[in-house]
């Protein structure tokens, strides 16, 4: 079985940081464990120190903590005003970012570099959202926040600056895979689409014996114990895995949905999937781009502080849905009705 393909010296720093900073493998601790350890975050920032650089979060215009009423009760959310912006300010895109962790861990501290990097590169408002997590909450809950949570956006834009009309996604690992959902569940409920969606490594499968978990299975920070790990207290079974809204390669319909882009780690045992998503996405008739880095790992995206990979990737991102913000929006069909049941505008 071929290994993982070596790190750049960057990445490597990284993750020379985790074991430094007492984390463990995720496959030996229970869920509170693994909350409370080290993350990929911490070790980037004590990754910063030690290659000389500044690894102070990103500076925006201003952060916002608030929550909203979800399908089970209140949903944290953090919005981030880009640089040179205020809450004040009407008008601007809104992109909802929503977070990794494998429906078991993280948070929006957690995942707090990329939201900034989204909102000054692209110039928009992120809604950063939390949702349940298992074991606590199983599979669908985090669905079901995330949409909940695109709804709110839909409806609280300008309550915020945000221009209702020019909203995208952007999600990361777990977050990516329930950000594609929304496009699709949007579409299939005739609600308002997405103009964009930013898939950054999505868990699209449920196959651990794809050729990237191959090559990957004891990669760090993510390797196949962990994915194991994560369906276990994620799901009531592991054949819950199998469901469409998990392996989105099986679902049976995937036309009609906003421009994509994928961004895929080469370390990363989720690779092959992400490449396999974007086939069957393009495949339906989508636009979209695939682009993976050499030398890094799954969770580099966030690692712009030290990551020249990250701030590439974190500028593709931005350009990509930059440019869906400048294109005139198609009319959304009404809200409630079929996929093609209406053309008229409608904002919840």
């Amino acid at each position: 079985m071929t290994g993982p393909a070596t790190p750049t010296a960057a990445m490597q720093t990284v993750l020379d940081q985790l074991p430094a900073l007492g984390a463990k493998p995720l496959e030996t601790l229970t869920p509170e464990q693994a909350r409370q350890q080290p993350s990929p975050a911490d070790a980037t920032a004590a990754a910063a120190i030690v290659l000389g650089q500044d690894g102070l979060p990103e500076s925006v215009g201003d952060v916002q903590n608030r929550s909203f009423a979800g399908p089970a009760g209140p949903v944290a959310i953090r919005i981030y005003w880009p640089k040179d912006a205020t809450p004040t300010d009407a008008g601007l895109p809104v992109v909802l970012y929503i977070h990794g962790g494998g429906w078991v861990i993280a948070d929006l501290d957690v995942y707090d570099a990329s939201p900034r990097a989204i909102a000054n590169a692209a110039g928009t408002i992120v809604v950063s959202t939390h949702y349940r997590q298992g074991p606590e909450d199983l599979f669908p809950a985090a669905h079901e926040d995330t949409f909940a949570a695109y709804r709110w956006v839909l409806a609280n834009a300008g309550s915020f600056g945000g221009d209702a009309t020019r909203v995208a996604l952007v999600g990361e690992s777990a977050g990516g895979n329930m950000a594609a959902n929304i496009a699709i569940r949007a579409r299939d409920e005739g609600l308002q689409a997405p103009l964009h969606q930013v898939l950054v490594y999505p868990v699209a499968n449920n196959d651990m014996q794809s050729q990237s978990y191959l090559e990957n299975a004891t990669a760090k920070p993510l390797g196949k114990a962990a994915m194991q790990w994560f369906v276990r207290y994620a799901f009531q079974s592991p054949d819950q895995a199998a469901d469409v809204r998990i392996a989105l390669v099986s679902q049976p319909d995937l036309a009609d949905l906003p421009p994509a882009t994928i961004l895929l780690a080469q370390i990363d045992p989720l690779r092959s999937e992400g490449e396999l998503f974007a086939k069957k996405l393009r495949d339906a008739g989508n636009d979209v781009i695939v682009r993976q880095w050499k030398g890094v790992t799954h969770e580099f995206f966030g690692m712009g502080a030290v990551l020249p990979e990250a701030r590439e990737a974190q500028q593709l991102a931005a350009q990509r849905l930059s440019e869906a913000f400048e294109r005139p929006a198609t009319a959304p069909p009404v809200a409630g009705l079929g996929r093609d049941a209406g053309s008229r505008p409608s904002v919840m």
